[in-house]
């Protein structure tokens, strides 16, 4: 089959438009995962500085404050995807990557004195965090809504859960880059002294790593960021973005180089019939519908995922392996295996199956490690059983909830409705990163996995009762389904009245 065909469109077109699409994803994946090898060199440079105590708190202020730019950026994606296009939201976004990688780098920005820690420096350094937050939001929000609306309904499903691949081999990328970045030098063994305050234990050998190390770690986003920024640059704006600002030629021969030249004015007949008007009230179509997307979103959190990829060093450390680093790589290409498994399974079961077998597996995977955490003669048991909790989020909500939030909203609410769906995520995220090591400190791993447990159950009712199926179906037909369920519930209410 011709790959260029104008009848049926170009093939190769539409996957170099999606390729650079999902570098968003992948600098979303590398700059969450970078904090996990860069922390400990990052926590030993800020407990030298003579003008405060950098305490835990502070600890954990700088390894999450990435995440106060992600609920910045996905709140205000929907803003800008509605007035700029997502073109250059993406753009925007991927300056910020640039500015926070060298920012995070070289916080002193040629104004602090280099290599001195103080109190400025650490307000400094996180405020590029953020900045890089900003753009991790807005990625994680506007790219699969990119990718989503460029996309044909019949393998868009397969196309955006490339986005989810990529975060995930962006993390993997990192592990990778964080280890060879360390090579021979030694990381800095910290020992709490109490109330929150460390000592180092091997400074003298750690020297490196705690002056140079975690610098160069933060700096090498700098490569793909830029690379993302220029090439961005590069692709068309999304046709129902252009359709309902009024660039309905512009539209129409995008969809004919994706789709070919007869299609292209169905779908484009099929755009301008759901836009009579730019946008609509966010709960134009019921509440049910901006609930399902956010409820998605909370979900995909508070199964507690990232309780393993941002603390995976640490958990492993603490079930007594003396590898961590290795395990941690081990476990970053089984995440980017079963990711596969989603993105070739998406468009053949659907979405509802993958979601409700993979809550199924985490809360087997989950109840696993609770029951087996703590016991030597189980350790190898509980680390399978972190895999397999793991390895099922990576085949169903890991990817299928981009793909739902992607595709499940109409047109005319997609922009704000993403927007909060994705602000929801975030949030949920910085609550699950900084109340797993207190609740596991103080309660035990038992009682955290044994909730992430029970909390994946839920949503595989959730999933089975409340989230439509989006297989096949337009994002126009989106706001059909939408429409008729508001329709019924107003029936339902003037019924019972």
């Amino acid at each position: 089959m011709n790959q260029n065909n104008p009848q049926t469109g170009s093939k190769t077109y539409l996957v170099s438009i999606v390729l650079v699409a999902v570098l968003g994803g992948l600098l979303f994946g590398y700059d969450t995962a970078v904090i996990s090898g860069a922390e400990k060199g990052l926590q030993a440079f800020f407990m030298g500085a003579e003008d405060f105590v950098y305490t835990d708190f502070w600890h954990g202020f700088t390894s999450s404050s990435a995440l106060i730019g992600c609920i910045i950026g996905s709140a205000i994606s929907g803003l800008l995807a509605s007035n700029w296009g997502r073109k250059k939201s993406l753009i925007f976004a991927g300056v910020m990557f640039f500015i926070s990688a060298w920012g995070s780098m070289c916080p002193e920005s040629m104004v602090l004195a280099k290599g001195e820690p103080s109190l400025n420096l650490l307000i400094v350094f996180n405020i590029y965090r953020v900045i890089g937050g900003v753009g991790v939001g807005l990625a994680s929000a506007i790219c699969p809504m990119y990718i989503g609306e460029i996309a044909p309904s019949n393998i868009r499903g397969m196309l955006v859960s490339w986005n989810q691949f990529a975060i995930i081999f962006g993390q993997l990328v990192v592990y990778f880059v964080n280890y060879f970045i360390l090579g021979d030098h030694i990381a800095p063994l910290i020992q709490s002294v109490g109330e929150g305050v460390n000592e180092i234990l091997n400074l003298e050998q750690a020297t490196w790593s705690i002056e140079t190390g975690w610098r160069y770690m933060f700096g090498s986003e700098m490569i793909p960021a830029g690379l993302f920024a220029i090439l961005i640059c590069f692709v068309p704006e999304t046709p129902r973005y252009l359709a309902s600002i009024g660039g309905d030629a512009k539209a129409e021969a995008i969809l004919a180089k994706i789709n070919g030249a007869a299609k292209a004015k169905t779908i484009l007949k099929e755009i301008k019939e759901t836009m009579v008007v730019k946008t609509e009230p966010i709960f134009s179509y019921g509440y049910l519908c901006v609930f399902v997307g956010i409820m998605l979103s909370v979900f995909q959190q508070a199964v507690g995922i990232n309780a393993v990829l941002y603390f995976a060093p640490r958990i492993y450390e603490a079930m007594g392996f003396d590898n961590p680093m290795v395990l941690t790589v081990f476990n970053g290409i089984v995440n980017l295996g079963f990711t596969c498994v989603a993105i070739f399974t998406v468009e053949k079961f659907g979405r509802k199956p993958l979601l409700i077998i993979g809550s199924l597996g985490m809360a087997i995977g989950a109840i696993g490690v609770a029951c087996t955490f703590g016991n030597a003669s189980l350790q190898l048991l509980c680390m399978i059983s972190i895999m397999v909790y793991s390895a099922s989020f990576m085949f169903s909500w890991g990817p299928i909830c981009w793909v739902l939030i992607a595709e499940i909203f109409p047109n005319t609410i997609r922009g704000g409705a993403i927007a909060i769906a994705v602000a929801f995520q975030w949030i949920f995220n910085w609550i699950v990163s900084t109340s797993f090591v207190p609740m596991a400190n103080s309660l035990g791993y038992w009682f955290a996995y044994g909730l992430y447990g029970v909390i994946c159950v839920i949503a595989a009712i959730f999933v089975w009762k409340l989230v439509p199926e989006t297989k096949g179906k337009t994002l126009e037909d989106m706001t059909a389904l939408w429409r008729n369920r508001s329709k019924k519930k107003v029936d339902i209410i003037r019924i019972s009245q």
